[in-house]
């Protein structure tokens, strides 16, 4: 039966050649669409690695006259300590720009026995930042003031670099070169992985430099962890007291619940549009497969009327249709498979294989179902046709 019906379809290759480019590109797109889907939920399902509930930003520039770095240092921590003598205050941190969920971004490069790392996030903070935002130390320690007069330059790194440059090995102590021309720098903790991008991003390589004095002339960020019953009203103490220490500076506060809320919607938009040019592929693959299998019931009215008249059951009509068409969908999938397999062993776009491996398993099912529910009412059609109606039309 089946090289029969392979017979048919090759009669009518030029006729089934569109029909098969369709499904085909319907594959890609849909197998795309599960892959960035299923990341963003691995991604999704991972912890935030901070405790950004209740936590506010701060913005603001430095409008002070001098250029003196002690007396910057000196000015900014005591701001800092009044701020966390409010009443509603838990803790506060200097940072750096990029923040979590911010669109800043800094980054930079380090060595570690011949193994160059790019793309490493690096993050300027103070004595403050694990407290303020509840992130977990996992090994080693942070930093205090006994390393502010080190001569050699010591390092916070987050898991994910330790566990690329170390493996399960601890990474306290060992040395690293920066691309900063930094010799033998020095890991003295290792803290949890934090998703700094949102929700549905995958973690980035990060390491966390104390800040020193000559940051506190570019320095814009304050990270305050407030009190649950921190409402409005306290907002507004909080951007006077702000405004009243640092006269002419443009001040923002802003809240990491509501930027974390930003970027994941920024973040979803390419899979939206995705899905938008998936569903056009879809409705226009099974406008095509109605087309494709209503025309050729009308073609071969004779043929189903002869069958139907030497005793071929209608169900064996509708099979032979149905089959037709999810024959031609095992055509284009072979081909798309071939191209989509090439993602895992090619480690395109850096993700895990079983992504690509679970996102092909699914565009395959998808398709043969869309195909199936597409030629299930023609093939009943042909099945419904009469045997002395068809031949006396023919």
């Amino acid at each position: 039966m089946f090289k029969h019906l392979f017979k048919m379809i090759w009669n009518k290759k030029k006729q089934n050649s569109l029909l098969i480019v369709e499904i085909l590109l319907s594959f890609l797109v849909i197998f795309a669409v599960f892959t960035f889907g299923l990341n963003s939920y691995n991604n999704y399902a991972k912890p935030m690695g901070i405790d950004y509930q209740n936590v506010w930003a701060i913005s603001y520039n430095n409008t002070l006259k001098t250029n003196n770095g002690d007396s910057l240092k000196l000015f900014y921590d005591n701001m800092v300590d009044n701020i966390k003598a409010m009443p509603k205050v838990i803790d506060a941190a200097h940072t750096s720009a990029n923040i979590p969920f911010s669109t800043s971004h800094m980054s930079t490069g380090l060595t570690h026995n011949g193994d160059h790392i790019q793309d490493v996030n690096s993050f300027m903070v103070d004595e403050n930042y694990p407290k303020t935002l509840n992130v977990k130390l996992l090994d080693g320690r942070w930093y205090n003031k006994t390393d502010v007069g080190s001569k050699q330059k010591v390092i916070v790194i987050n898991n994910k670099l330790k566990e690329r440059m170390f493996g399960k090995a601890s990474a306290i102590g060992k040395l690293y070169n920066d691309d900063d021309g930094k010799k033998g720098v020095k890991i003295i903790g290792v803290l949890d992985d934090i998703k700094f991008n949102g929700d549905y991003q995958s973690l980035e390589y990060a390491i966390y430099n104390r800040i020193d004095t000559s940051s506190y002339r570019w320095l814009g960020k304050i990270l305050v962890k407030v009190s649950p019953d921190a409402n409005a009203a306290f907002e507004s103490q909080l951007y006077k007291f702000m405004a009243n220490n640092l006269k002419d500076s443009n001040i923002e506060i802003e809240h990491l619940t509501n930027k974390l809320t930003a970027y994941n919607k920024f973040t979803l938009v390419p899979l939206i549009i995705l899905s938008i040019v998936a569903a056009f592929l879809i409705i226009n693959v099974a406008l095509g497969i109605f087309g494709v299998l209503w025309y050729n019931i009308n073609k071969r009215r004779g043929e189903i009327g002869l069958r139907r008249a030497v005793g071929a059951p209608g169900s064996s009509v509708s099979a032979q249709l149905v089959s037709e068409a999810m024959i031609l969908a095992t055509l284009s999938l072979i081909v798309g498979a071939f191209f989509a397999v090439q993602f895992p062993l090619l480690n395109v776009f850096d993700l895990p294989a079983s992504v690509y491996l679970l996102a092909m398993l699914l565009a395959v099912i998808f398709i043969y179902l869309l195909v199936l529910v597409c030629s299930l009412y023609p093939g009943k059609q042909a099945s419904a046709i009469l045997p002395a109606v068809a031949l006396h039309e023919e």
